[in-house]
């Protein structure tokens, strides 16, 4: 009940206080921010990929003010030399309104990125959009075979039936590239486990299919008992280390983030950055409650 009721005030509270929390989780709101953050981390060999925060958008217009600054984003960061790539979520770009101009935005993003060897990682958002954005990527792959990945949540049951349907995509030279994750939207029973112990034991074996069949994985996970089970899972499979990584969260677990790094890992980290940090920070506390209680700990201690 607590939860609930933090979540629900979340929205009427004054900016000034989320930003309490939020800042600690979001790179900023400006471009330069999304830099700066960035440049630090490359600093610490940490990989980063950029996504500007404003999903689940009302109008075609917004969506085409999206691939701009995504333009201008990567024309910066390629001048700016980051270590680097970018994540973006298709409802940003009218995944709901119109598919085909979607479609549309989101291929010419990934062609700029293209243009500098570089890589696009669609976001996999809630039940509704999982079907969309699988075709999406069907066809983002065909046309940019090295270029754009996708991302999986171990919670979902079709997880794994999806990536093995998938498998005619995979070469020996472009091998497929999915960021695994838990899964952060609240979905029924029917279509999602609910348990932790069985959210986190099908993580293991989408993670363990990846391996198997040569996919390159994005371990995104901030769950010790999951980083455990990852580093059994390399181990078993002598992956080389330039064939996985580990994926975090700006300002999430930095003191695992540094043990995982220390064991010679490779880390990336997701930097979200924009004018809509607002409505992300509220957004993800009504999709995920439990956030809440974190949120209050995160306010008075880091890690």
């Amino acid at each position: 009940m607590f939860n609930k009721l933090i979540a629900s005030l979340l929205p009427f509270m004054p900016k000034g206080f989320v930003w309490i929390f939020s800042k600690r989780y979001i790179a900023g709101k400006t471009i330069e921010d999304a830099v700066r953050v960035s440049k630090d981390l490359n600093q610490k060999g940490i990989s980063v990929t950029i996504d500007l925060l404003g999903e689940f958008i009302t109008s075609l217009d917004q969506a085409s003010k999206n691939k701009d600054e995504y333009f201008d984003i990567i024309e910066t960061f390629e001048k700016e030399k980051i270590d680097g790539n970018y994540s973006l979520k298709p409802t940003m770009f009218g995944l709901l309104l119109d598919e085909d101009v979607c479609y549309q935005n989101i291929r010419e993003i990934v062609q700029k990125a293209s243009e500098y060897n570089n890589f696009v990682r669609v976001d996999m958002e809630d039940s509704q959009c999982v079907d969309r954005e699988i075709q999406l990527f069907r066809k983002l792959k065909a046309e940019f075979p090295k270029n754009v990945g996708l991302v999986f949540q171990s919670y979902m049951k079709r997880t794994m039936k999806d990536m093995e349907d998938l498998m005619d995509l995979h070469t020996e030279g472009v091998p497929l590239n999915y960021r695994l994750c838990k899964g952060i939207y609240v979905e029924p029973p029917e279509i999602a486990y609910q348990k932790y112990n069985e959210i986190n034991a099908h993580f293991l074996e989408d993670l363990e299919f990846m391996f198997r069949h040569n996919i390159y994985p994005g371990i995104a996970t901030h769950d010790k008992p999951l980083v455990a089970g990852a580093y059994q899972l390399i181990e078993k499979y002598n992956v080389p280390h330039d064939k996985y990584e580990f994926q975090m969260l700006y300002g999430v677990t930095p003191e695992l983030r540094k043990s995982i790094m220390g064991k010679g890992h490779q880390m990336r980290v997701y930097v979200p950055f924009g004018e809509q940090w607002f409505a992300y920070s509220t957004r993800r506390l009504k999709e995920n409650p439990k956030m809440a209680s974190l949120i209050i700990k995160a306010m008075f201690f880091r890690g």
